[in-house]
């Protein structure tokens, strides 16, 4: 078993450093496959997902060294399989940018169908979409997508939604197509602008990223680069929720603030202290919280990878407060958890309808995805006594050192595998 145990009500103060966007990490990893020449990516958060993905590309023959904890080498002129397949692959969403990168490529790629948290619909109809007026053809079969063409063309997509996996797959097969292509209502994510430049410094010719119209011309081959990936702006807005949570004050690191503009409003709505530097967010909060309502929206509305974490801290703010979720239908599942702590929520549909209490008080709880999970850990930091939060494989999905970081800010938090470590945390809380 991995348990962290957390004993709550200490306000979080300091500093903290935030990594690599996972999100960010997680298409640039696939899209280095794109070059027989050698690419070096820096500030590779050192996560689950980012490790199963360059188990991924090892598997199909490209050869992969750490330099370090956070900075790979790729080549991938060796590959020599494009069939991206295994039980881990499986288990993350990202898998379905090898259909992308690979087609780009080779004009060929079979990727087994994504997982992730179970927190909604993930459809790929956008993607086959994408692919087929680039001139593939795409099947699925045995739990398996396929795409294949004697010649990728540039073609006129508009997506129904504004898809970030969509406008991240399209993006990298058209940057390898005949012509142009245009990609109309594409998402503006922090982490489509970031694989846009790293493509651009591959040799790909990619213009209007971070706008709704997206222009590539095709070229015909990428070469190597060295590059950057952005800081994470999930990790960062959770840091940000907790020191609010915690009635705390934490300086969020190496971040850019324009990225977390949506999530440093509505902490300044509710009465948060929020100051900005160039590479940094203070967060300070003194008193008991406003309340507010708040629906999650694509960049640059309010990220629905922080709806769990504004959920909580409004679960302590004063009044009635409204979080819609408009991006996935599963995403309320934590709902439960929180009110065995206490919490004064009622679901309706994919709305949450919140009721202010004075505190939370501790207890044993499961995190039912990712970002809930990271949730949870912050109410359990808020709550009177102590808490035990399973599952937390999901939260290592995302999150580096989450409670060696959170240890850093003075929280009472251990991650522990044994009965009797936890024990010896109970006694050491007293």
């Amino acid at each position: 078993m991995e348990l962290y145990a957390i004993n709550g009500g200490n306000p979080l103060v300091g500093e903290v450093e935030i990594g690599g966007a996972k999100n960010a990490a997680l298409p640039i990893l696939a899209a280095a496959v794109m070059t027989d020449e050698t690419v070096l990516i820096e500030n590779i958060p050192d996560v689950r997902d980012t490790n199963i993905m360059l188990a991924a590309i090892e598997s199909i023959g490209a050869h992969v060294e750490r330099l370090d904890r956070h900075t790979v080498r790729i080549n991938a002129g060796g590959i020599n399989d494009l069939v991206v397949d295994g039980d881990a692959v499986k288990k993350i969403r990202a898998s379905y940018y090898f259909l992308g990168a690979l087609l780009g490529k080779y004009k060929k790629s079979t990727v087994v169908l994504p997982g992730g948290c179970d927190i909604g619909c993930r459809a790929i109809d956008l993607h086959i979409k994408g692919f087929k007026a680039l001139g593939a053809e795409v099947k699925i079969a045995h739990g398996m997508v396929s795409t294949q063409a004697q010649n990728l063309t540039g073609g006129h997509n508009y997506l129904d939604i504004a898809s970030v996996g969509a406008t991240i797959n399209i993006m990298m097969a058209a940057a390898l197509a005949e012509g142009r292509t245009t990609i109309e209502n594409a998402a503006k994510e922090p982490h489509v602008v970031d694989l846009a430049n790293f493509l651009n410094s591959m040799g790909a010719n990619i213009k209007g990223a971070g706008t709704d119209v997206i222009r590539v011309r095709g070229v015909e081959k990428l070469h190597k680069t060295e590059y950057t990936i952005i800081p994470d702006q999930i990790e960062a807005g959770t840091f940000m929720f907790a020191a609010a949570a915690t009635r705390g004050d934490v300086t969020v690191k190496n971040v850019i603030p324009k990225h977390l503009e949506s999530i440093s409003a509505k902490l300044l709505e509710i009465g948060c202290e929020v100051k900005e530097s160039d590479d940094a967010v203070r967060v300070v909060a003194t008193k008991r919280l406003g309340h507010t309502h708040v629906k999650t929206l694509p960049y640059p509305g309010f990220p629905t990878d922080m709806q769990p974490q504004i959920a909580v801290t409004l679960g302590l703010s004063q009044g009635t407060s409204i979080v819609t979720e408009s991006i996935f239908e599963n995403r309320l599942r934590y709902v439960d958890e929180l009110i065995r702590m206490g919490a004064n929520i009622k679901v309706e549909g994919n709305t949450a309808v919140i009721e202010g209490v004075e505190k939370y008080t501790g207890a044993s709880i499961n995190a039912p995805d990712l970002r809930a999970g990271a949730a949870l850990v912050i109410a359990a930091l808020s709550a009177e006594g102590m808490s035990v939060i399973d599952d937390i494989r999901y939260i290592e999905r995302g999150y580096e050192d989450f409670h060696l970081k959170l240890q850093g800010l003075g929280a009472q938090i251990d991650k522990v595998e044994t009965e009797r470590e936890l024990q010896k945390f109970r006694l050491k809380i007293g």
